[in-house]
Order: structure tokens, then C-alpha cells, then sequence
């Protein structure tokens, strides 16, 4: 009997564990579709971005751009966006994993790193870290961030690979993120954001035909700034997407586990109570045949 009651306790344990994780997979699917919305309507945006400074780069000599200067890589800034929690499945540890991998790399090569971390569990991930220079350490992003949340970090990158700063300098800043493919998939991706680099995309229909005022050395100057930040921001907007996306199956295994486990259960605990009434069956037959 005993152990019938201890059965139920954990069923009505189990129950109340799966409406907690059915609610958070709920949250996490309407969270998912405007953070999908979002990561999908601005991706046409960087990608022109792309190709106006490919464009721009045909029609003027970039070698002279302080952001566009490439150098022997001996100090490497790593941007690297996670979630501020858990509970979302692999989505968290991917990043990480690659994140350490790119860290074992520059070690083994000889390269100094620095980390500028997004995301609480990246900043945790860091701190046991030795050998790794942390610049700055961002959580509680927006989940629809804009120019103006990303703003010291684009500042802090852009010193930096200016050496701005005599005591910290950087040769390249590569963004490790995840980016969104679909519902169940998810891809980290390593980024390179300077020196400025891009792969040249077909050309929309008209730009290669368009003018750029007031000089295209001009505009130069103010897109390249604007294209990093457009980078930057368009990989919090996957990241975001992955994240939700990430959660919500976890919390989708998690109930379904729940229900078997109360299926699971519910079988024992209706075996044992059958053998409950089957001892007592027993034990009143056997009591009248020794009172016979």
C-alpha cells in the first residue's frame, strides 16, 4: 500500500512538472513567431546591404579604409551571442562548443583572445575561462533589439580595430552566433565582421546601374559603419529566433516525456493496487477455510 501511495505522489509530481513545461512550450511558440518575423524580414535588408558595399568597393579603392585594413592576425576579438537561460535544449552548448573549439585554435596558433559575450550563459561559460580577455559582458538584451541596444557594443568593436585603445588592440572581430533555419533546425555560424568582409551575391536588377551622391568614397564611409551594425544586429535576430525555437521543442520533448512517465505510472500504481486487492482476497479466503 505504501508503495502504491508513493506512486500517486509522483504522478501528481510528474503532472504538475508537465503543465509548467507545456505553458513555458506555449510562451516559447508565440515568442518564436515574432522573433521568426522579425529574423526573416530583415534578412532581405543585410543582404542588400552586401551587395551596395560590394558595389561601392568596385567603384572606389577601399586598401586605404581603416575598417577594410587587413593584418597578420595576432589578437582576435570573439562576439559570441547565447541566452541569458536555459531550459533550450542543445542551443546553448552548440555555441559554446564552438565558441571553445575557435579558443583551443588561437591558443595552439598563438593568438591572443578577447571576448565581448552576449547572454548570461556565455558569460558564465567565460569566467572558468583563463587565458581569455573579456571586454565587456552584455544580458537581459531586447528580444526585438535595435540600433540603440547594440550601440556600445559596435562602439567598443570599432575602437578596437581602430586601436583607438593603446592597451587593447584587435586584428580581426568574428560574431559567433546561431542562425535560424527552421522550427527543428538551427546552424551555429561563425561571422567574420572585420576586417569588413562579404561574399559577393548576385546584384539586385538597377544597382549596378545606380549612382551614388554625394561620391561613392562618401558613402563609403557612412555604409560601412551602418553594414556592421546591420551584421551584428541581424545575428541577435537569428540567435533570438534559434533560442525560442530551441526552447519550444525542448519544452515539446519534455511534456511528451511527462505523458509517458505518467502513462508509465499509472500502470504501476494500478498493478500494484490490483495486488493490493489480490493479497487481501487471499488473505480473507484463507482466514474462513481456517475457520471452517
Amino acid at each position: 500500500m505504501a508503495n502504491a501511495i508513493a506512486i500517486r505522489r509522483r504522478i501528481r509530481s510528474v503532472k504538475n512538472t508537465k503543465q509548467i513545461t507545456k505553458a513555458m512550450e506555449l510562451v516559447s511558440a508565440s515568442k518564436m513567431r515574432r522573433a521568426q518575423e522579425a529574423a526573416l524580414a530583415s534578412r532581405e535588408y543585410a543582404k542588400l546591404a552586401n551587395q551596395i558595399l560590394t558595389r561601392l568597393r568596385e567603384l572606389t579603392d577601399v586598401s586605404g579604409h581603416p575598417l577594410f585594413k587587413q593584418r597578420q592576425i595576432t589578437s582576435r576579438l570573439y562576439v559570441v551571442v547565447t541566452s541569458d537561460r536555459g531550459l533550450a535544449g542543445a542551443y546553448n552548448s552548440n555555441v559554446l562548443r564552438a565558441f571553445a573549439a575557435e579558443l583551443k585554435a588561437d591558443a595552439e596558433a598563438k593568438v591572443a583572445s578577447s571576448a565581448i559575450l552576449i547572454g548570461k550563459q556565455a558569460a558564465r561559460f567565460a569566467g572558468r575561462i583563463d587565458q581569455l580577455n573579456i571586454i565587456g559582458a552584455y544580458d537581459h538584451i531586447s528580444e526585438n533589439p535595435t540600433a540603440d541596444d547594440v550601440a556600445p557594443i559596435i562602439t567598443t568593436i570599432l575602437n578596437l580595430f581602430r586601436r583607438s585603445n593603446s592597451k587593447i588592440q584587435v586584428d580581426a572581430v568574428d560574431l559567433i552566433y546561431t542562425n535560424y533555419v527552421s522550427s527543428l533546425t538551427q546552424a551555429v555560424t561563425h561571422h567574420r565582421l572585420l576586417p569588413a568582409a562579404f561574399t559577393v551575391t548576385p546584384m539586385s536588377v538597377g544597382l549596378e546601374s545606380a549612382i551614388f551622391e554625394p561620391s561613392p568614397e562618401i558613402v563609403l564611409e557612412q555604409v560601412t559603419e551602418r553594414l556592421i551594425e546591420v551584421q551584428l544586429l541581424q545575428g541577435l535576430y537569428e540567435s533570438q529566433a534559434s533560442e525560442q525555437s530551441a526552447r519550444m521543442m525542448a519544452m515539446k520533448t519534455a511534456s511528451d516525456n511527462a505523458t509517458e512517465l505518467i502513462d508509465d505510472l499509472t500502470l504501476a500504481a494500478n498493478t500494484a493496487r490490483q495486488a493490493a486487492i489480490t493479497q487481501e482476497l487471499a488473505e480473507i479466503t484463507g482466514g474462513a477455510e481456517a475457520m471452517k
